[in-house]
């Protein structure tokens, strides 16, 4: 996987992490919420896995927001993760 790949996935992972906690969610109950399983979040969540489109509108939906929320500041994580 490329260095930008892994980077985006990450950025994308701290995004629904944040939001999720913002809501005092916890996976398991993001996971209800957007049918989605808890195990497939903490990899989404850890930059591991690459969620498909239909995962980021459960993702989306499970949280209250629209997918374009939801990455709305993806490519401000981007940069922030860059510089780090």
């Amino acid at each position: 996987m490329s260095q930008t790949k892994k980077l985006i996935l990450l950025a994308l992972g701290k995004l629904i992490q944040h939001k999720r906690r913002d809501r005092q969610l916890s996976q398991e109950q993001l996971g209800f919420l957007s049918n989605l399983d808890r195990t497939y979040i903490s990899g989404v969540e850890r930059g591991i896995r690459n969620p498909s489109l239909t995962a980021l509108v459960s993702l989306a939906s499970g949280l209250g927001i629209t997918v374009s929320e939801l990455l709305k500041d993806l490519e401000t994580e981007i940069a922030n993760l860059s510089n780090e």
